[in-house]
């Protein structure tokens, strides 16, 4: 979501009525300004290249702009805002139709319009007919439980390995404490939250990314998604994870695999090479002889941990890349003429 509550046409410096050509070139103008290459180590230069950034991403883009203009800061929960006024008409319109009575009537001056019916199974006239009765001559409004929040988090392998924990600022919608989400206050649409039953609030979460965690996984944490209808619980908030690319260890599921140098004579005569693991350490492997470049050892126990059941562990795989030397001495020279000499001389009597 956005990171900044600054005016984006303040911050690209345009009128509200500015045309697509206006905004693209007050862009360039302040991009080309305050970029990070043309202000290297200004922390400053950079927070504004960022708003600019930011600004730009919505007001370049027609729908974007459009909720934007119609909901300020919060234009990114556009839709959200408009299904529940569509809910809010819908309601109206089925008691208009028939579904209630007028102040007075047969129903003494009951407000159907308290009513959330929510799109829940049910919800005809006899489901509210009970309700009334069951309510004390009052029905309630129907608890739902609140949708579900998507926020990306990126994590490295490392902290894939051992697990993490990641403090998160979100703007996110939580339920109104004047009317307690049911949008009304004595009847009349709440002046606080205007009718919506809830209000947009910058919210600090820490979250724990637990270990064995891959690209594509949802870690749910409960209770931080939307808040209910009618006071009902609130959804989850669900961190959608992408783990960055390692430059020397690659992953398959739970195993890793890691390119090993390994001398060439060792590899030739047998002998022991390390292996680094992605804790930073390193275990020593002996190699037989005659090991071929390319080579795959498997090290159980020594991979990525199961989500969810951090003691048991996938493998490492170690590749043998050979090492050749890059300088040879006087007699390591007539040493390897002598081997080609001889191998040569097998070749041939074979």
């Amino acid at each position: 979501m956005a990171t900044t509550t600054k005016d984006f046409y303040q911050v690209l410096g345009v009128k509200r009525d500015a045309t697509e050509k206006e905004i693209r070139s007050a862009y360039r103008k302040l991009a080309r300004q305050f970029h990070p290459d043309v202000n290297p180590n200004d922390k400053a230069a950079e927070a504004r290249f960022k708003e600019i950034n930011a600004a730009y991403e919505v007001l370049k883009d027609a729908g974007k702009r459009k909720k934007y203009d119609k909901y300020g800061d919060r234009w990114e929960l556009a839709d959200q805002i408009e299904e529940q006024q569509r809910r809010a008409s819908a309601q109206q319109e089925y008691f208009r139709r028939g579904g209630g009575s007028p102040a007075g009537g047969p129903t003494g001056g009951f407000d159907f319009g308290d009513i959330d019916l929510g799109g829940a199974p049910g919800g005809g006239f006899e489901d509210i007919l009970g309700g009334l009765f069951r309510g004390r001559g009052r029905a309630q409004p129907r608890r739902a439980k609140g949708e579900d929040l998507e926020h990306p988090v990126e994590v490295t392998l490392e902290e894939a390995f051992a697990g993490t924990a990641r403090t998160i600022t979100l703007q996110v919608p939580v339920t109104c404490d004047v009317c307690k989400g049911t949008g009304k206050v004595a009847g009349t649409p709440c002046v606080t939250c205007e009718g919506l039953g809830s209000i947009i609030k910058a919210s600090r979460l820490e979250v724990k990314i637990p270990a064995g965690v891959e690209s594509g996984s949802k870690v749910r944490v409960a209770g931080k998604g939307h808040p209910g209808a009618g006071g009902g619980p609130p959804g989850d908030m669900l961190l959608l994870v992408t783990v960055r690319p390692h430059e020397r260890f690659e992953r398959k599921g739970d195993d890793l695999y890691v390119d090993t140098p390994a001398p060439a004579l060792d590899l030739v005569l047998g002998g022991e090479v390390e292996v680094p693991t992605i804790k930073g350490t390193r275990l020593h492997l002996k190699v037989p002889a005659g090991t071929q470049n390319g080579r795959q050892f498997r090290l159980a126990g020594q991979g990525m941990p199961r989500l969810g059941k951090p003691e048991e562990r996938g493998a490492l795989y170690a590749r043998m890349k050979a090492v050749l030397p890059a300088e040879l001495s006087a007699r390591e020279r007539e040493l390897y003429e002598e081997l080609r000499a001889l191998r040569g001389a097998r070749a041939g009597a074979a």
